[in-house]
């Protein structure tokens, strides 16, 4: 897999033309209790909420999320300081900490509901997302063709309470250690520059 000189490619795209204030990303990239621990790390978040979003279903519980028939994704929703960092460079730790070529999973995770996806919240936001896609394609980052899904963002449905900073309170947990840990450490070393001290 490229990444150094992706990364530094990447910082090219960075969308000069966005607004300089707090802006919303909203990401399915499997479960949402990985995404959120990554991005806890990330300088320049404010904010990870996880949740769901994409479906038809009002309100749905992590149960009905399970079942993958109400059309939701797991998702996380980053409050971040474009000031900071920078929408694409968002999505850079996004493509760089998941799987984006697989359909419907993440590893063991199988189902609509752990899909890669983009809810963009305007079209600055879509463009430097296809840009990005477009991008790590050229390079060849991955044998398979990407398959995420880049859609407008609608509406975003907050998780149970006990979701919210899952890995800080359960590091113990089998699927933190063995799943989310690994990934954690991962970003880490990729982006050791863009940690929050």
């Amino acid at each position: 897999m490229k990444t150094l000189a992706l990364i530094f490619t990447l910082l090219i795209y960075s969308s000069s033309c966005m607004s300089k204030d707090l802006q919303k990303a909203t990401l399915g990239g499997g479960c949402f209790w990985c995404t959120e621990a990554i991005y806890l790390e990330l300088k320049g978040v404010v904010e990870v909420k996880p949740g769901y979003s994409g479906g038809h279903v009002k309100n749905p519980s992590y149960k009905q999320v399970c079942e993958g028939t109400t059309g939701h994704a797991e998702v996380v929703q980053i409050t971040f300081d474009t000031e900071v960092v920078s929408f694409s460079e968002i999505l850079e730790v996004f493509f760089m900490t998941h799987d984006p070529t697989t359909l419907n999973r993440q590893g063991n995770d199988v189902g609509p509901q752990y899909r890669s996806a983009i809810f963009y919240h305007n079209e600055e936001q879509k463009e430097v997302a296809e840009r990005v896609i477009n991008l790590f394609e050229k390079e060849e980052v991955y044998s398979r063709p990407i398959v995420t899904e880049v859609t407008e963002f609608e509406k975003f449905y907050i998780a149970e309470d006990y979701h919210i900073n899952y890995y800080a309170r359960n590091k113990t947990q089998g699927y933190c250690q063995f799943v989310v840990a690994p990934k954690l450490e991962k970003f880490k070393k990729i982006f050791k520059d863009q940690l929050k001290k």
